[in-house]
C-alpha cells in the first residue's frame, strides 16, 4: 500500500472517531482525560479523537419504575403497598447534567438510592398511623413522599413528576375482619332504615286513624245535630197543627179530646203499616183505652195549663173489638 493511501485510510478513521451523533432526547457528557469537558445536545457532533471520549449518554425523557415494598403501621399491622414512580432529568442545564453524570457510579446505583428513599419515606409515615386510617390517606401518604423527596432529587439532577400508589392491601387476616366490620356496619345501617321506616308507617298509620276517627266523629256529630234540628222542627209543626185543630174545634163547639183520640187512632193505622214485621203488643181492652186516653188528656192540660175548672171531658170510648 502506498503512502497516499495510508494516509487516506487515516484520515477515514479520523474522520470516522470525530463525528459523533446524539439521539433526540438525550445528552451525551464528554470528558478529556477522565474530567468533566462539555455536553453533547441531540444531532450531529465532533469530538477530538483519542482525547475527548463520551463518558456517559443520559436520557432527559421520562422515565417510569414500579415499586412493591411492606410497612408496619403504629398498631402493627402490615400493609402491602405497589407503587409506581415517574422521575426525569430536571432540566439540560449544564450542572445538571453534570450532577447526574457523576452523583452515581451508574444508574442501577441511582435507582437503587430511590426506591430505598422512597419506601423509607411512605414507611415512616406509615408507622405514624393506625391501620383503619390508611386506606383514606392515599393521597396524603403521596404528599409527603414528595414534599420530604424534592429538595432531595433536586440535589440529585432529578425531578419526581408523579407517585401513584396502585395498591394497598393488608394481610389476609386484617381483610377478613376490615370485611366482617364493614358488612356489620352495613347491617346495622339496615336495621336502622328499617326501623325508621316502620315507625313513620307506624305514625302515619296512627295519624291517619286518628284523622279518620275525628271525620267520623264530627260527621256523627253533624248528623246529631241536624236530626235533632229536624225533630224539633217536627214537633214544631206538630204543635202549630194541633193548636190549630184544638182552636177550629173550640170555634165549632166540639170536644178538644177528640183530637187526642184521633191522634192515638192514627199511631195506631201508623204501627201497622209500617211496622215491617215488628210485634208490638198494644192494650186493647176499654180500661186500657181509658188509660191511655187520660194520659194523653193530662199531657194536654199540662200543655195548656188547664182550663178554668180544671176538668176535661174525654173522648167517647170506643166499643172492644
Amino acid at each position: 500500500m502506498s503512502f497516499l493511501g495510508i494516509i487516506f485510510v487515516l484520515i477515514i478513521i479520523v474522520v470516522y472517531l470525530s463525528v459523533v451523533i446524539v439521539q433526540q432526547g438525550t445528552v451525551a457528557v464528554i470528558t478529556v482525560f477522565g474530567k468533566y469537558s462539555r455536553v453533547m445536545t441531540p444531532g450531529l457532533n465532533f469530538k477530538i479523537p483519542f482525547i475527548e471520549f463520551i463518558y456517559r449518554r443520559i436520557s432527559i425523557q421520562n422515565r417510569s419504575a414500579e415499586l412493591a415494598f411492606q410497612a408496619i403501621t403504629a398498631d402493627q399491622a402490615n400493609v402491602n403497598f405497589k407503587a409506581m414512580l415517574v422521575y426525569s432529568v430536571l432540566n439540560q442545564s449544564e450542572e445538571v447534567i453534570k450532577n447526574v453524570a457523576f452523583k452515581f457510579i451508574d444508574e442501577a446505583s441511582f435507582m437503587q438510592a430511590l426506591i430505598r428513599t422512597i419506601e423509607g419515606s411512605i414507611r415512616s409515615f406509615v408507622a405514624t398511623k393506625r391501620q383503619s386510617e390508611i386506606l383514606a390517606l392515599r393521597s396524603e401518604i403521596i404528599e409527603h413522599v414528595k414534599s420530604q423527596l424534592d429538595v432531595l432529587l433536586e440535589s440529585w439532577g432529578y425531578h419526581l413528576t408523579d407517585l401513584q400508589l396502585n395498591d394497598i392491601a393488608f394481610d389476609e387476616v386484617i381483610m377478613r375482619s376490615m370485611a366482617q366490620v364493614v358488612a356489620s356496619s352495613n347491617l346495622k345501617a339496615a336495621a336502622e332504615n328499617e326501623g325508621q321506616a316502620l315507625l313513620i308507617t307506624k305514625t302515619k298509620a296512627a295519624q291517619a286513624e286518628g284523622n279518620a276517627i275525628q271525620i267520623s266523629a264530627e260527621a256523627e256529630k253533624t248528623a246529631s245535630q241536624l236530626r235533632g234540628q229536624g225533630v224539633a222542627l217536627f214537633r214544631e209543626e206538630v204543635a202549630k197543627g194541633m193548636a190549630e185543630s184544638a182552636k177550629v174545634m173550640n170555634e165549632a163547639n166540639l170536644d178538644a179530646s177528640l183530637i187526642l183520640f184521633s191522634i192515638w187512632t192514627e199511631a195506631i193505622k201508623h204501627f201497622a203499616e209500617n211496622g215491617k214485621g215488628n210485634v208490638i203488643f198494644l192494650d186493647g181492652s176499654t180500661e186500657g183505652m181509658e188509660k191511655t186516653m187520660k194520659q194523653l188528656l193530662a199531657v194536654e192540660t199540662m200543655n195548656r195549663g188547664g182550663d178554668s175548672s180544671g176538668i176535661i171531658t174525654p173522648p167517647p170510648t170506643p166499643g172492644r173489638r
